[in-house]
């Protein structure tokens, strides 16, 4: 196997930067492509759980967030009254090392920009990926919008859910809409006036209006993001382009409803500024049969592979799994078959995959109780042990050396 030495990232954005500081740790050589002219600055807070941030700070990344980004350990529900109902752990320095986090993206982004900067890995924006052209057992080329190419010895799909580099391998594969769409808004936390002993984050539950969750997003707590999601029907582009820009729209969504919840609420979406306002659709991929191309040259991860929905917390978080372990699987490509190797690759971690869609699936059980009616008690199909502490390198040579045993 000839050693992989050109490595192409195609997406700038978390799982794409990430990449290239995880194949730079390796030592193998990459550049990155962004379609757009500069770093992304788009989007709100994610949800960083110790199994990401374990990786981030394998990398370097974490100490730099951390200042950044507001930490805690669970998420709080309560009832329409403001009961107490229930929690759940998203982090915890005892349990799993890492407490959890929420962080702007565009944060995010900058800083592991930078750190890629410093690494003297090449970014090149405005390139925006069309297609591939030719793929070999050796290498791949393919086509920018400008009409130059390039060839390298991978090419991975770090590019979203809409991933054009996917339609290498999927021609007709589009994503799933599923009917759900979640409106946030950004908001002073002092205006929510919040009592001493109120924990949050909190999702306060209503049986006839769903659910609003309320989390802070700043690392000195002063802002919270305030949201809600809300069932519809799938539009068109122009349709989604206007319901985006519909802000008055998401305002009244975010306040329907608002007096038969705690005034908590009421407070927080009393007075929204409509440039603080977010919509987000919420999609999905259908179950991929492989990941890779014939020659193994073409690999898609993130979302282009499985778009996860928010339910757990896990979207990014499984991105940066996919990216780190895929890392770690090149850097053994002097040894082992890269056709096997992948495969295996895949193989565990859709595994984990699957456990995490099942989660989010318990997840959402739980956070929509049938108020005032007995409930089943079941048991996550997930601990959070195994998601939350993983040793990632110990992991993943574990899954190629038991299949080398085999």
């Amino acid at each position: 196997m000839a050693s992989i030495d050109r490595v192409a990232i195609i997406g700038a954005g978390l799982s794409g930067l990430t990449l290239a500081l995880a194949l730079h740790k390796q030592s193998i050589p990459c550049t990155l492509y962004e379609a757009r002219a500069s770093a992304l600055n788009i989007g709100g807070a994610i949800m960083l759980c110790p199994n990401g941030l374990r990786i981030l700070d394998y990398l370097g990344a974490y100490k730099r967030i951390r200042p950044e980004g507001y930490e805690f350990d669970k998420l709080y529900f309560r009832s329409p009254d403001d009961q107490p109902m229930d929690t759940y752990e998203f982090g915890g320095i005892e349990q799993y090392g890492y407490r959890a986090m929420r962080i702007y993206r565009h944060i995010l982004i900058q800083e592991l920009s930078a750190m890629v900067r410093e690494a003297d890995i090449p970014i090149e924006y405005h390139k925006k990926f069309v297609r591939v052209l030719a793929e070999t057992e050796k290498d791949v080329t393919w086509e920018f919008g400008d009409g130059s190419t390039a060839t390298a010895t991978c090419v991975v799909g770090a590019d979203g859910i809409h991933s054009r580099v996917r339609k290498y391998l999927y021609p007709d594969l589009e994503p799933a809409f599923t009917k759900m769409v979640i409106v946030t808004a950004a908001v002073p936390t002092s205006r929510l006036q919040v009592p001493t002993s109120y924990n949050l984050p909190v999702t306060i539950m209503n049986k006839q209006h769903g659910a609003v969750f309320i989390a802070p997003q700043l690392g000195d707590g002063s802002e919270v993001m305030v949201g809600r999601q809300k069932r519809s029907e799938q539009l068109t582009r122009e349709g989604w382009d206007e319901l985006l820009n519909n802000k008055e729209w998401c305002v009244d969504f975010l306040r329907q409803g608002a007096d038969d919840f705690p005034e908590i609420v009421q407070r927080a979406v009393s007075n929204l500024a409509q440039e603080k306002i977010f919509l987000w659709p919420l999609s999905i991929v259908p179950k991929l049969e492989t990941w890779t191309s014939k020659h193994c040259r073409v690999v898609i991860v993130g979302d282009a592979a499985h778009a996860i929905p928010p339910a757990a917390g896990q979207g990014v978080n499984q991105a940066f799994e996919d990216v780190f372990t895929y890392s770690l699987v090149l850097a053994r490509s002097d040894k082992d078959p890269l056709e096997r190797s992948l495969k295996v690759w895949q193989e565990r971690r859709q595994e984990r995959v699957d456990k995490v869609l099942a989660l989010n699936a318990y997840m959402d059980r739980r956070r929509m109780p049938t108020l005032g009616e007995e409930k089943e008690a079941e048991d996550a199909p997930l601990d959070l042990e195994s998601l939350y502490k993983p040793d990632f390198v110990e992991m993943t040579d574990a899954w190629l050396s038991r299949h080398d045993s085999q």
